[in-house]
């Protein structure tokens, strides 16, 4: 199972971060949720793994989702756009 999905854009920033020499060795792309109900947020950094955590990994990227959060993350796709105003990830259901 793959529970969530990057655009190329995505993946090539998150492999080139994940890939650079200040980032320790065994770290992960953590996606997650913060609140809950309709105000819930998704959340993306780097972590390690922890007894909560399911590792993926999606196209070369190395995916922590904590398990409590896994049936809300099904199915996301994770972005990464560049505009006049900046740039940055975004994530949705797709």
């Amino acid at each position: 199972m793959v529970p969530v999905k990057f655009t190329a854009e995505a993946r090539n920033e998150i492999l080139k971060t994940l890939n650079s020499p200040q980032i320790p060795e065994g770290y992960a792309l953590r996606i997650g949720l913060k609140g809950g109900a309709c105000s819930a947020t998704y959340l993306l950094g780097l972590d390690k793994a922890n007894e909560h955590d399911e590792l993926y990994v999606v196209e070369d990227v190395r995916v922590l989702i904590d398990k409590r959060h896994l049936m809300y993350l099904i199915g996301v796709e994770v972005d990464f756009q560049m505009t006049d105003d900046g740039m940055g990830y975004t994530v949705q259901k797709s």
